[in-house]
């Protein structure tokens, strides 16, 4: 038997509909995420997962393995499951007014090392803005026809616990992305809106398209994972994007970044020519390089002698 089918005929009250399409998730654990089509659950809270009713009950409900097999031997094998869960419907996307200016998205920026050539060529492009009323930076994730379909939302006020968040009713499969200045058929991938935007601004060319995942999914260091989930922003744009070729990784340099990176290299090799280029220093990651650049840039400058005043007898000769 499978989890799904054990969990609809004997745990229908706990079985509700999740975010994405196709997924459920338990009441009692929000954490825990199962696929109606092929029954595959992951608990992302433990890291663990599995596919059988079994599987479900040694290690989600913690019963001992023995009696979970008396249990599930001693049930009719062929019954009417329950219904399903009527599926949610996803909140109406829509954006948040913009404020007069983006000042305080310049500033915020720029103090984290990100250029103000890349900061104008995102709001020329209609991909960032400030939001009026709390003033952060949204960053807009369009679909071929330039229609909004998601955003992200980051605080930036300097001080405090970093605020960041998605726009209710957001579509993960169009990430914030900023197309290539021609045409390319390459894509460099980020676990994040402003890595993006730092890597940009290191290398300084617009030569091919750079998508933010929206974050992405690992295990814990030391953790068996028996599932991956892949980044559904790359998958979109590549069946939108049949011309690209080429994927370059650009995840943190951690643990999860470099884990994401080998399995999204595994997953695409093959039918993509598929590069890892993560940051040069462990635990860095894309931001964290740009902010380097500019404090050492600002060091250089004050180290810089003084222009000696000019004399008259430097005049004359």
């Amino acid at each position: 038997m499978t989890a799904i089918e054990f969990l609809r005929r004997y745990r229908p009250d706990e079985l509700e509909r999740a975010s994405s399409p196709g997924e459920f998730q338990l009441k009692s654990h929000d954490s825990f995420k199962i696929r109606g089509t092929d029954s595959v659950w992951h608990w992302k809270s433990r890291d663990i997962g599995g596919k059988s009713a079994l599987d479900y009950l040694v290690y989600v409900e913690g019963v001992r393995f023995v009696e979970a097999v008396e249990r599930l031997c001693s049930e009719v094998p062929s019954f009417r499951p329950a219904p399903l869960p009527a599926a949610r419907e996803r909140p109406p996307f829509i954006l948040p007014p913009a404020a007069p200016d983006n000042a305080r998205v310049f500033a915020y920026l720029q103090g984290r090392g990100v250029s103000k050539e890349v900061i104008k060529a995102c709001i020329r492009a209609g991909i960032l803005y400030e939001s009026a009323e709390y003033h952060n930076a949204v960053f807009v994730g369009r679909d071929e026809n330039g229609v909004p379909r998601y955003a992200f939302l980051r605080g930036t006020y300097p001080k405090g616990k970093p605020f960041r968040m998605e726009q209710a009713g957001s579509d993960k499969r169009y990430g914030f992305c900023a197309r290539s200045a021609g045409e390319s058929r390459k894509v460099a991938v980020y676990e994040a809106a402003i890595d993006l935007l730092a890597h940009w601004t290191l290398e300084g060319t617009s030569d091919k398209h750079r998508l933010s995942l929206g974050g992405i999914y690992a295990p814990k260091e030391g953790g068996i994972s028996r599932t991956g989930k892949l980044p559904p922003a790359l998958d979109a744009f590549l069946a939108r994007h049949p011309e690209v070729c080429g994927i370059e990784v650009c995840t943190d340099n951690d643990y999860a970044g470099r884990w994401a990176a080998e399995h999204i290299q595994q997953a695409y090799q093959g039918r993509y020519q598929v590069c890892i280029h993560l940051p040069p220093i462990e635990g860095k990651d894309w931001a964290d390089m740009a902010q380097m650049q500019m404090n050492e840039r600002a060091v250089r400058q004050r180290a810089a002698p003084a222009s000696m005043p000019k004399t008259k007898g430097d005049d004359a000769r």
